[in-house]
């Protein structure tokens, strides 16, 4: 029964050492001696370590104490490791050849100024300074038109010419008064004379005196009839002392019209033949517009008026897609009175045409500078790209480029500021960073070819 139990306890004992590797020594020593000699042949074997034994054991032959695991792994080219996992690359070697041949732009960064602006569309004008209207100021008949729609006209060139009997009326009182008024003048001067010497009666002289001085009023009020009627009383006593006799009757009806400044017509309202400046006839003969400056005329809203001011510049573009004829101007007006339908006040931009290419009526785009900005660091929106959602910038190095991070502040319609990442003086791609961008991908997928 002894033999028994002994056989029984040195099984079991058998079985918890296979279970348990790393049984107690105390334990061990209860079972050898219960169990015999038979236990002490199992305790002097030799021991199988568990897998978490072997693990341990092969890392600590695998790692030289002091070292971290992550810091024995090898780094391939300009990458590194964060975290277990590879990077992108940062640099790309480029010569300078290849560099011209991609036709990749390198600039040195400087500071600069942002011009903040604001849009609104616009309508082309004439010039309300540049273009005129050439009257009838009498009433007459068109005799001649020298101008046709669209000729070149200089200022005081003759364009027309009318017959008007009102002006042969003027002209004939001022000539009349004139004559009149010398034939007085002598003989005022000859009883002058006479009363300085004591020959004639002093009532003589009065009356002569009186007679000239009325003479001399009346030409003074023809004169002004003349000027009222836009006619020169010297010019018109000078055409008298050219002819040998007296002016005939046709020639003091001729009514000429002149241009009232240099440009070009640009309306003909009459025929030769029309009445013109009686009531219900046509007041006007031409329009001469001088076109060597427009207006642009803009409408700006109340949330936007306070930021436009007179004297700032405008760029102009047209509002129709595809054409690239481009102006500066800049404002000259703003209307301190609201329109009250639209709850806008007019803007006029002038505009320089000298070659005529921007028509009244044109719809334009006009992009109005409302602000300046000084900044130390500004770099072209093209040299900006956006890599695994950073902004960044291509540096020139001696072998080529460097991805540099950078962080964006304020920015205009062409260019951004840098607040951090590069400093004025470096070197950077500013046109075709794009291929810069796509080398990086390349090395990153390990796409060298």
């Amino acid at each position: 029964m002894r033999i028994l139990l002994s056989v029984l306890i040195l099984v079991l004992g058998i079985a918890i050492g296979g279970a348990v590797p790393r049984v107690s020594d105390v334990v061990q020593d209860a079972l050898a001696a219960v169990g015999g000699s038979n236990f002490q042949t199992a305790r002097g074997a030799t021991k199988v370590p568990s897998e978490t034994e072997a693990s341990e054991a092969g890392s600590k032959h695998s790692h030289p104490e002091g070292e971290k695991p992550e810091e024995q792994k090898a780094t391939g080219g300009h990458s590194h490791q964060e975290g277990g996992k590879e990077a992108e690359p940062t640099e790309i070697k480029m010569q300078p050849e290849q560099i011209s041949k991609q036709e990749i732009t390198v600039a040195q960064v400087t500071g600069g100024t942002l011009s903040r602006h604001l849009l609104f569309p616009g309508t082309i004008a004439p010039d309300a300074d540049r273009i005129a209207r050439v009257p009838a100021r009498v009433v007459g008949t068109v005799s001649e038109l020298r101008k046709r729609l669209g000729d070149d006209v200089k200022k005081g060139e003759v364009v027309a010419i009318l017959d008007s009997r009102e002006v042969a009326d003027a002209k004939s009182e001022f000539l009349t008064a004139t004559v009149k008024s010398d034939l007085e003048k002598t003989n005022f001067d000859r009883q002058q004379a006479l009363w300085d010497r004591r020959i004639s009666a002093e009532s003589a002289f009065l009356n002569a005196k009186a007679t000239y001085s009325e003479a001399t009023l009346r030409v003074d009020l023809a004169r002004q009839k003349l000027s009222a009627l836009g006619l020169d009383a010297a010019e018109v006593a000078s055409s008298q002392k050219r002819d040998v006799t007296t002016p005939s009757l046709s020639s003091l009806r001729l009514y000429e019209l002149r241009a009232p400044l240099t440009g070009r017509v640009v309306e003909r309202k009459v025929d030769v033949g029309t009445t013109v400046g009686g009531e219900g006839d046509p007041a006007d003969l031409y329009t001469v517009a001088n076109l060597s400056t427009v207006w642009i005329e803009l409408s700006v809203p109340t949330t936007e008026l306070a930021k436009v001011r007179e004297g700032a510049p405008v760029a102009v573009a047209p509002a129709q897609q595809g054409d690239v004829h481009h102006a500066d101007g800049r404002v000259i007006f703003v209307s301190p009175i609201l329109n009250p339908d639209t709850r806008s006040a007019r803007v006029i931009v002038v505009l320089p045409n000298k070659d005529l290419a921007w028509r009244p009526g044109t719809f334009v785009t006009a992009e109005v500078e409302v602000g300046q900005d000084e900044v130390e660091v500004r770099v072209p929106k093209a040299a900006v790209q956006t890599i695994t959602g950073e902004k960044v910038v291509f540096v020139r190095t001696s072998d080529g480029f460097e991805k540099r991070e950078i962080e964006l502040g304020r920015s205009n319609d062409d260019s951004y500021e840098i607040v951090s990442g590069l400093k004025p003086g470096e070197e950077i791609a500013i046109a075709n960073s794009f291929l810069l961008k796509a080398e990086l991908g390349k090395a990153a997928s390990g796409d060298n070819d």
